[in-house]
Order: structure tokens, then sequence, then C-alpha cells
């Protein structure tokens, strides 16, 4: 995604439609690509008995559509998708199709004052970065699709079998419980995501035009960039996630949380999860920031000649 000129330049930036169709391309294609990859490795896991033969296998891991055609086997992979596919896509959107909006604003409005306070090169990196900061921080609009989403994967004893709508009835601002902590951690989480990228552009490959990254440089580029922000945003998610995986009538607030860790658990806690973490989001947070990068220039340019 492009940078735009500071010291009064015009800037030159992709078109809010690309933004838009890049970001959600990439969101789609992260759950056609993760989701199934997920089901298959559960479905793995949950079988008791040896598998000795290939049609073991399709069983094992297609179920009851083991004999169906491919495109009915490919579906039968998506299982309890539902809102949460929802909440992926809206979400990779509003922060990969938000940032550059916000970038733009501060480039415009504040370019000159980020290169006097950290130079040129430094100056459109650090701007990056703040741009994400500050659309990480409005993230927490979709809050409650998030918690709904954790409460399903952590914690399904407090649905008791209502509905989404219903909880959504019942709880209403009390799904944006732990909103502060939310804000807390993807304020940092941003800033290094679109900082390590936009540093890795600058410092590594000397981009003075983020969008005439090749898909390469921008692999390596969203590897520096989701590397960062997993490690930094790791502390904050731990807390974020106990707030928001207990149940609806028994809630603990942050501060709690935070002291009984340090207390009972000691500061390695405040990393629990790491590893998986990087193991198992990481590969899909590249994927999907790899592929907006490349999407969204890719898209303006198609669109630019029609």
């Amino acid at each position: 995604m492009s940078p735009p000129a500071v010291a009064g330049k015009k800037m030159q930036s992709e078109s809010n439609l690309a933004r838009f169709v890049g970001s959600g391309s990439a969101g789609i294609a992260e759950l056609a690509v993760f989701h199934p990859v997920d089901t298959i490795a559960k479905r793995l896991m949950s079988n008791e008995g040896k598998v000795t033969s290939l049609s073991q296998l399709n069983s094992v891991i297609f179920k009851d559509k083991a004999a169906a055609p491919l495109g009915r086997k490919f579906v039968s992979l998506f299982p309890g998708l539902g809102y949460a596919a929802g909440y992926k896509v809206l979400q990779r959107i509003y922060k990969y199709g938000g940032q550059p909006v916000a970038r733009d604003f501060l480039g415009t409005h504040y370019g000159k004052d980020f290169e006097r306070a950290f130079g040129k090169k430094t100056g459109k990196a650090i701007m990056h970065s703040t741009a994400g900061s500050l659309i990480g921080i409005g993230e927490i609009i979709l809050l409650p699709l998030d918690v709904l989403k954790i409460k399903r994967q952590t914690n399904p004893d407090a649905f008791r079998g209502r509905g989404i709508f219903k909880i959504i009835r019942d709880e209403g601002f009390g799904l944006y419980r732990g909103w502060g902590w939310t804000a807390a951690r993807n304020a940092p989480g941003s800033f290094a995501l679109f900082g390590g990228s936009a540093f890795a552009k600058e410092f590594i490959f000397h981009l003075q035009d983020y969008n005439k990254a090749t898909w390469f440089q921008n692999f390596v580029a969203s590897i520096a960039g989701a590397s960062a922000s997993l490690v930094v945003s790791a502390p904050l998610d731990v807390i974020k996630t106990r707030i928001q995986n207990r149940n609806f009538e028994n809630p603990e607030s942050g501060f709690r949380i935070l002291t009984n860790m340090a207390r009972h658990e000691g500061p390695s806690a405040f990393f629990k999860g790491l590893v998986p973490k990087l193991l198992m989001t990481g590969p899909k947070l590249v994927f999907s920031f790899w592929l907006a990068q490349t999407l969204i220039p890719a898209f303006d340019s198609a669109f630019s000649r029609k």
C-alpha cells in the first residue's frame, strides 16, 4: 500500500474501492484456505482409532460426506463458519482497507510534522504505524462478534442453547466488556503490524513507493509486521481473552485478572500461548496481510485502466 507523500507533495494513493475489494478478498481467501485446514486438524485429533488406509482417512476427514462429490466434500470442511466468517471478513476490510485512509489523513495534515520529528524515511514508516494504531483502536466496534466467537471456542456453556440474536438482545452493551483492554491491545499490535511492514519495505528493500513492492517483498514485509504484532500484543491479548471467555453472569475486571496473573502465575503468564499463536495465527495473519498488500495496488491499477 503506497505511502502518502509528505512535505506538501500531492499524495498518490489507491482508490477506496480498490482498498475495499482488495482487503475483502484477502479476508475471504484467508477463510477459504485456513478454515478447512483447521477443520481437518481438529477431526484428525478427535479421531480415536488408527488410520490405516486412504479410504479410512477420507472417512475421518469428510465424515458423512466421504462419498459425496468433490464440491460437497469441500463445503463440508466449513462447519460452524457462521458469524465468525462475517467477523473475519469485516475485520480485514476495516483494518487493511481502513489503515490507508487513516494514513492518507495523517499524510495530508501531519506529514511534515512526522518528517521533522523522525526524518524522511523513518517518519514515513512511523506514519504508517500510527495510522495502523488508530485503526486498531477503532476496531473495538467489532468487539461483540469477537466476544461471541471466543466464547463459542473456549466456553460454549455460556450460550446454554441461546441463539446469537437472543444473546445480543439479552446482553446488550455487556458484549463490549473488556473494550478498554481490547483497545490497549490493538493499539500497539496494529502499530507493530503496519510499522514492521513499513520498516521492512523502507530499510530492507529501500522502496520509495510501497505499491511497487513485489509479491516477495510484500511477503517478507508481512512476516516482519505479523511477528512484531503478535509478540508486542501478547500480554494484553491474554488479559483480553480471559475477560471475554468468562460466563456472561460472572465477569471479572481486567485489573483483577492482571493482578492475579502476576501474583499466582508470574511474568511468563502474560506470554502464554505465544508459541502456538506464532505457529497457527502467524501464518494466517501473514497470508491475509500479504494478500491485501498485493491485491490493493493490483485492483487499483485494474480499476484505473477502466
